[in-house]
């Protein structure tokens, strides 16, 4: 579950959920993001290491939780019998599933040392930038605890004993286990490579696993299963970009293995997106004004708190590399807005309260408002820096 660029400044009006108002009982608490604090990003190796506080804030904002009316629990327990028939479906038996084995050479064949060097030779005509890019999509594909953990704040969804047999918690747990091979295949294909720094690397993973996330879901499922909805489709894009980059550079195999996983993504995607269509079908209103909270806020990436232990912009600096490659792009970000109001019906929605239409009209014209805003970007921006990367041994990648 993953994607990648944080660009929009420009604050929306603000839409909040269920009738435009917060539940009365729902909690408000200060939020920190949980980044060390560092100079600019500098070389690692030569950095010396300073004690310094494990989490420090580098943001604050207003954090809102349990949001959602208790009424609107029941909507979600109703739709059990629906999301074992419409949504398990999605899921693939283990034994039928592809396992990163699959892809990588077999450590208990005579050939193993000869398919390794093959591997590193396809690597070696693969440019740094692109490395960064996979790299980044790796970590935060092996930032998985933190999405499972995430889900299950939602209320009404989650998984209350941490083996429930609703259809929400086996859902949550099975769709984790297929996501979990996505940072294990990348990882090991990565460390047999060669070309990257590993320790770095697991210190970043283990940084951005402790420090969490902060989708700004206030624990309902509401913008929760949008949030998903709109991240699995980033992340198909992202994963599919990479595969054609891969295709590009001469390596079919790891175009194979990125294809393979966004193929993955494009499948968790399905099911998501279903989910909030059936409750645009149940509640037009309330999933509306919820879609154009979570689009206010913006979609915060999943590795938003990303820190190797130098580099406190490294999320930004990552992302900016993948906004030049092109492997996910603000235009992305755009397009994948426009795909969902567009798959929801949402244009098409009638008989809506008064914050409900402002809620509609709201999210089907910022799409080309957030076009817009990155064409005025790409037109003030400098001339684009050039920043050292621990991933790949402090070699210097343009932004």
């Amino acid at each position: 579950m993953a994607s990648r660029v944080a660009f929009l400044t420009e604050p929306f009006l603000f839409f909040t959920p269920f009738g435009g108002r917060r539940s009365g009982g729902s909690p408000r608490v200060s939020m920190a993001s949980t980044i060390p604090s560092a100079a600019a990003a500098t070389n690692c190796s030569s950095r010396i290491e300073t004690p310094k506080k494990l989490f420090t804030p580098r943001e604050m904002h207003v954090q809102v939780t349990h949001s959602m009316p208790p009424q609107k629990i029941e909507i979600f327990k109703s739709l059990e019998g629906w999301a074992e028939e419409n949504i398990l479906v999605h899921l693939k038996p283990v034994e039928k599933c592809w396992q990163p084995q699959d892809f990588l050479p077999d450590p208990s064949s005579e050939g193993f040392y000869e398919e390794v060097k093959e591997l590193r030779e396809r690597c070696k005509e693969i440019p740094d930038d692109y490395f960064v890019c996979l790299v980044g999509d790796m970590i935060t594909e092996e930032a998985l605890p933190t999405y499972q953990t995430m889900l299950n704040t939602l209320d009404g969804v989650r998984d209350e004993t941490g083996a429930s047999l609703t259809s929400w918690a086996v859902w949550t747990r099975a769709w984790t286990a297929e996501e979990n091979r996505h940072g294990d295949l990348l990882n090991k294909y990565l460390y047999l490579s060669g070309r990257v720094d590993m320790k770095q690397i697991e210190k970043t993973i283990q940084y951005l696993i402790g420090s969490g996330m902060d989708p700004r879901t206030e624990n309902n499922p509401y913008l929760g299963f949008i949030y998903t909805s709109f991240q699995e489709r980033a992340t198909f894009i992202s994963h599919g970009n990479t595969a054609r980059h891969a295709k590009e550079y001469g390596d079919l195999k790891l175009a194979q293995i990125c294809g393979i996983i966004a193929s993955d993504e494009k499948r968790h995607e399905t099911a998501y997106t279903k989910i909030v269509e059936k409750l645009f079908e149940i509640d037009p209103d309330g999933t509306v004004l919820a879609f154009a909270d979570m689009m206010k806020k913006k979609i915060s990436m999943p590795a938003h708190l990303m820190y190797d232990g130098c580099d406190d912009k490294l999320f930004d600096h990552f992302s900016a590399v993948a906004q030049r490659l092109g492997v996910y792009t603000a235009k992305d970000y755009a397009d994948i807005l426009e795909f969902l109001v567009a798959r929801w019906k949402v244009g098409e929605l009638t008989g809506l309260s008064g914050e409900g239409n402002k809620a509609q009209d709201f999210v089907c014209t910022l799409a080309p408002r957030i076009r817009r805003l990155d064409e005025r970007a790409q037109g003030r921006a400098k001339k684009a820096s050039v920043i050292p990367f621990s991933w790949i041994y402090d070699r210097e990648v343009l932004l």
